[in-house]
């Protein structure tokens, strides 16, 4: 499990509305005989928990599986080319979302690299966003 240093690039966009989060971070990126797993922490503004943060990459780029754990659990599988039930935790309770998968991409090149994910979420079937996200990390 090597230790890394993450920038994380997230867009969100509906119709003529987008938004962009960055977030920088250390974290680790284990490597097994059939996937990539990254871990890293997402501080909250008080007097929430830290969010824990596990993005698990299948090295065939078929499917990817993030999960975030603290006040509430999410699990957000993007299976590329297919539409997945996922269910995301909130303070109100769960909500059962559809995430169609459009492109999981790897890039890695010794100790560094990134990840690109590209996926849609519907709610009760209704297009909610378009979504990406880039994951790059950096060994330190």
């Amino acid at each position: 499990m090597a230790k890394v240093l993450l920038e994380i690039v997230g867009s969100q966009r509906l119709d003529e509305e987008s938004d962009k989060i960055e977030l920088t971070t250390v974290g680790t990126l284990e490597e097994t005989d059939k996937s990539y797993v990254i871990k890293y922490n997402e501080q909250q503004a008080p007097p929430m928990a830290p969010v824990a943060v596990s993005v698990t990459v299948d090295k065939t780029e078929g499917i990817a599986e993030m999960t975030r754990e603290g006040g509430f659990y999410s699990c957000l599988t993007i299976d590329k080319n297919e539409r997945r039930l996922c269910r995301y935790g909130t303070e109100y309770g769960d909500i059962l979302m559809g995430i169609s998968g459009h492109s999981i991409d790897i890039d890695i090149n010794g100790g560094e690299g990134s990840f690109y994910l590209a996926y849609d979420i519907d709610i009760n079937g209704a297009l909610a966003s378009r979504n990406d996200i880039k994951l790059s990390f950096k060994e330190i």
